[in-house]
C-alpha cells in the first residue's frame, strides 16, 4: 500500500480504520484467552477465583491506632504512613514519642 499518494483526509479515515480494528482485535484475543483460561481451571478442577488470587492476604479491616495524644485523643495515628503534624511537632520539642505510644 502506497501512503505517499494518500490524501490527508484518506490517511486520517484509514487511521481510524486501524483504531477501530486494533480494538476490535484486542477484545478479541481477551475473550480468546479468557475461554482458554476458564477451560484449563475446569479440565484440573480449580475454581477460577482460587486461580486469580495473589497469594496475598486480603484486607482484615482497619489497622489498630498506635500513638494518640495525651491532651487530645481525636489526635490518633497507627504508624502507618506520613508522620502527622502534631506527632512531628511532638518529637520536635524535644519529647519522646514513646510517650504517644497507646
Amino acid at each position: 500500500m502506497d501512503l505517499s499518494n494518500m490524501s490527508l483526509g484518506d490517511l486520517r479515515n484509514l487511521q481510524d480504520q486501524i483504531k477501530q480494528e486494533m480494538k476490535k482485535r484486542e477484545h478479541q484475543e481477551v475473550a480468546k484467552a479468557r475461554e482458554q483460561i476458564m477451560a484449563i481451571a475446569q479440565s484440573v478442577g480449580v475454581p477460577l477465583k482460587d486461580l486469580l488470587a495473589t497469594g496475598r492476604g486480603g484486607k482484615t479491616g482497619p489497622v489498630a491506632v498506635r500513638y494518640r495524644h495525651p491532651d487530645n485523643a481525636s489526635f490518633q495515628w497507627t504508624g502507618r504512613g506520613r508522620q502527622p503534624k502534631w506527632v512531628r511537632e511532638w518529637v520536635e520539642s524535644g519529647k519522646s514519642i514513646d510517650a504517644l505510644r497507646v
